[in-house]
């Protein structure tokens, strides 16, 4: 499996905002919260093209990936793989490329997952311990190691 990341522009907002919509269509549906403007919104009042990666496997832009350091943790604040793309460890290889750097700065990775998300199983295999829960989200803390 060749994963690769690229970088992002504000160019890319609309093609991002298209795979986070695709990506939590699904989950955010089971809960009747699916709204394709306030996704966009969202998305779009935080994002900084900077810290955003699209995930290209083999060559073929399959999601995108975006962390944000803190003083005390990396927060992952967007992660999502295209539907078509998942199941196929294409987020298992990205978590294998995140985690390394996070552990070799002894900075933990924070992050929120939708609480109906098959997402949170994913978080769970691959090390994330469960800190809080809200309305809609389960928040996550991975240590490094």
């Amino acid at each position: 499996m060749n994963i690769a990341f690229r970088s992002t522009t504000q160019s890319d907002a609309d093609t991002l905002v298209a795979i986070r919509i695709a990506a939590m269509r699904e989950s955010l549906e089971r809960i009747g919260r699916f709204d394709p403007q306030r996704a966009r919104e969202r998305f779009l009042a935080s994002f900084d093209p900077a810290l955003c990666r699209f995930i290209e496997l083999d060559g073929i832009q399959s999601g995108f990936i975006l962390i944000r350091p803190q003083e005390d943790h990396w927060l992952l604040d967007h992660f999502y793989i295209l539907p078509r793309h998942q199941g196929k460890g294409i987020g298992t290889a990205v978590l294998q490329a995140v985690i390394p750097d996070a552990d070799l700065q002894r900075m933990p990775i924070r992050l929120g997952a939708l609480r109906v998300s098959d997402s949170n199983r994913f978080y769970q295999r691959h090390g994330f311990i469960p800190t809080d829960e809200a309305e809609w989200d389960i928040y996550y803390v991975r240590q490094p190691s």
